[in-house]
């Protein structure tokens, strides 16, 4: 692979944010963006072992039958690459072993956790131990969202970070986990990357609407003990030009460059220092 950085942009079945993040990626640094279809994957004509970012968008995967990523978990669980007969499972456990990323955003947070990517506390990559749910508001949520970012966590993703301003929209995005002493664990560990904040960005918030959802603690994102796999339910693709801000024409002093782009700005970087 030399020393270009290598980014796979998941597509199909209802996902439908995958130009805006390849886009994302690009300006991030990385020099080489496939946006593939997940039947390309099951079917073997593309692996995981040509990439170093496995990148899973926001949408609506297979309609959200069964609850936001549910079919497609499953699918992911137990469908053999048809070329080799291997299960696909066992080669995304193989590239997260390998030291590669993955970044879920929304729908492809949901995803990550139905599949237990994240927090895969000591390790357990497959034993889910949180989920996403219905918002509070009982509806679909589109509006913006002040993050404060854990400054501790081990999360590469987020890596210089203190607060960001993003987008949200979904309608089940409420973060719960499988219980108290997995959310005391995700506190000790650091793993709880970001917080909903209100305009002032303080501690996290449970008030509507600045914790949009009702996720327990205020998570709006959470990582891996390694911190190279990243879910977060806002969209960092969704702003990274001063134009898609919601006041673009009135704050002047607006950077160019949308405050996103450094989420995956950092992922480019640490695959350079750290992975080729």
């Amino acid at each position: 692979m030399g020393k270009k950085v290598r980014v796979i942009v998941l597509a199909g079945n209802g996902i439908n944010c995958e130009y805006e993040t390849a886009h994302a990626c690009k300006l991030g640094g990385a020099d080489a963006i496939d946006t593939v279809h997940i039947n390309e994957l099951l079917g073997g004509e593309r692996t995981l072992d040509a990439y170093h970012l496995l990148c899973l968008p926001g949408g609506f995967l297979d309609g959200d039958d069964l609850g936001a990523a549910k079919a497609c978990a499953n699918r992911f669980r137990h469908a053999a690459i048809a070329s080799t007969g291997e299960r696909f499972w066992d080669r995304l456990v193989h590239f997260i072993e390998n030291g590669r990323l993955i970044l879920g955003i929304c729908n492809g947070f949901q995803l990550m956790a139905k599949l237990g990517l994240a927090p895969a506390l000591e390790g357990g990559y497959g034993e889910q131990e949180v989920t996403m749910t219905v918002n509070d508001s009982g509806r679909f949520e589109d509006r913006w969202v002040h993050l404060k970012v854990n400054t501790a966590s081990p999360c590469v993703f987020t890596k210089g970070l203190e607060r960001i301003y993003l987008p949200i929209r979904h309608g089940e995005g409420k973060f719960l986990t499988a219980g108290p002493s997995i959310t005391k664990q995700l506190k000790k560990k650091g793993l709880i990357c970001l917080h909903y904040t209100d305009e002032a960005y303080r501690e996290a918030t449970m008030e509507y609407p600045f914790n949009p959802n009702g996720s327990v603690e205020g998570v709006a994102g959470i990582c891996d003990e390694t911190g190279r796999i990243f879910g977060l339910m806002p969209h960092p693709e969704a702003y990274v030009h001063r134009t898609h801000h919601p006041r673009w024409t009135r704050e002047k002093e607006l950077p160019e460059e949308g405050a996103g782009v450094a989420i995956f700005r950092n992922a480019v970087e640490y695959i350079r220092e750290e992975v080729i």
